[in-house]
């Protein structure tokens, strides 16, 4: 059943991003406001088809919510292809991920990725600065970012993997405050193992406390650690032992 339910998960997905792909490409025509028109468009795809799949979404504001209207770098724990899709249903304004540059060569889907997401190579120096640049000017000019700063899926027995420093020191140069939000399940529904690893049931986001940058002046690793600190227990705190 887990392989039937798989490929109905996968089959979905295809059928109706090939069903709202024409909406895109007339979107990806009008640039900035465009983009922010396909983000509302897979945000509104998102509610149907995780209701689809059978997961049920919960959001979670256990420390009171926030100013939506400012801009932040959000921040979250990596675990499963199905955080990506995620994103999109559970942060309730416009951000732009930052994402692998591999993800945008495959067909259409790429198309669509190379709009929405910041790209970036890793393994590429001037690919990594470039990505910088284009994150610096989607803060100033577009709103908020996304970035995953374990820079890849946490496989280990760990609750999280080191951070890479990037989303910090941008939070430092550029004044954003860092909002940081758990994703405690997510691995559970769509396991890193395999493709056809998908499971029904909840699927949660769990938002914590924006954290102001401005006391952590010339102290990147001082707010790094601070943010890892708090995920890393919120995720201890929501992760089944």
């Amino acid at each position: 059943m887990r392989y039937l339910y798989s490929i109905w998960c996968i089959l979905s997905f295809v059928i109706t991003f090939l069903a709202l792909f024409p909406v895109f490409v007339i979107l990806s025509l009008f640039g900035n406001w465009g983009r922010k028109a396909i983000w509302t468009v897979i945000r509104g795809w998102s509610f149907v088809w995780f209701f689809m799949i059978g997961m049920v979404v919960k959001i979670q504001y256990p420390y009171g919510k926030f100013d939506k209207k400012k801009n932040y770098i959000v921040v979250a724990n990596h675990a499963s292809y199905i955080d990506v899709p995620f994103i999109f249903r559970s942060v309730p304004f416009f951000v732009r991920p930052l994402a692998k540059a591999e993800l945008a060569k495959i067909p259409l889907f790429g198309y669509l990725y190379r709009q929405v997401a910041i790209l970036v190579d890793r393994s590429d120096n001037k690919s990594k600065a470039h990505s910088i640049q284009k994150l610096r000017r989607a803060l100033s000019r577009e709103g908020s970012i996304f970035i995953f700063p374990e820079g890849t899926f946490n496989e280990s027995a760990e609750p999280m993997k080191p951070f890479y420093d990037g989303a910090f020191r941008l939070a430092l140069q550029t004044k954003t405050p860092i909002l940081p939000v758990i994703f405690p399940d997510a691995v559970d529904r769509w396991h890193y193992s395999g493709v056809l690893q998908w499971r029904p049931g909840k699927i949660t986001a769990i938002f914590l406390p924006p954290v102001e940058v401005d006391t952590f002046e010339n102290n990147m690793q001082g707010l790094k650690q601070q943010i890892f600190d708090a995920m890393t227990l919120e995720k201890k705190k929501n992760t089944p032992s």
